[in-house]
């Protein structure tokens, strides 16, 4: 809706919608870093079990532990999976919010966000960060590695006896 079309109080509710927006990104940012931690606790309680498990007797081998190994293993990298997903979905939510965010500021007396944008990412340049998202999907990448070699370890086992 244009200015003239809404009335007198147009620019204050447009701050005032803008000031929600921003707060709305922050929160889906917080929820995305509670996520992250969630999935890190789920995959240490992982790790944590086989070392349980080789500690009474399971491991470090036998069929018991190669079965463990593998159930483990595919279930890490299951896990890892959805986290990926996860910031997947949580990075396109952001996009949309500061893309809304993006074109409220031109209406504004100054577009904080956008100005922040084009120093972070010039178009004549490299950019001059790496996008947290994409740092913050390697470790579940690295995470499926590391299952993907403790099932595949499992497997060894089970064939070997």
């Amino acid at each position: 809706m244009k200015p003239d079309e809404y009335g007198e109080n147009y620019q204050a509710h447009l701050l005032e919608q803008y000031k929600l927006y921003v707060e709305m990104a922050d929160r889906v940012s917080q929820r995305r870093d509670q996520s992250n931690r969630f999935y890190v606790t789920l995959v240490s309680a992982l790790v944590a079990l086989l070392v349980v498990l080789a500690r009474v007797g399971a491991g470090p081998s036998g069929t018991v532990w190669a079965a463990a190994l593998l159930i483990v293993g595919l279930f890490g990298i299951a896990l890892s999976g959805i986290w990926i997903l996860n910031i997947r979905s949580y990075r396109t939510l952001n996009r949309a919010k500061f893309k809304v965010i993006s074109s409220m500021e031109p209406q504004l007396p100054w577009a904080g966000y956008t100005d922040e944008w084009k120093l972070l990412r010039p178009r004549d340049a490299r950019p001059k960060y790496l996008q947290l998202s994409r740092v913050e999907q390697l470790v579940p990448w690295l995470i499926i590695l590391l299952f993907a070699g403790i099932a595949a370890y499992g497997v060894f086992l089970l064939v070997d006896q």
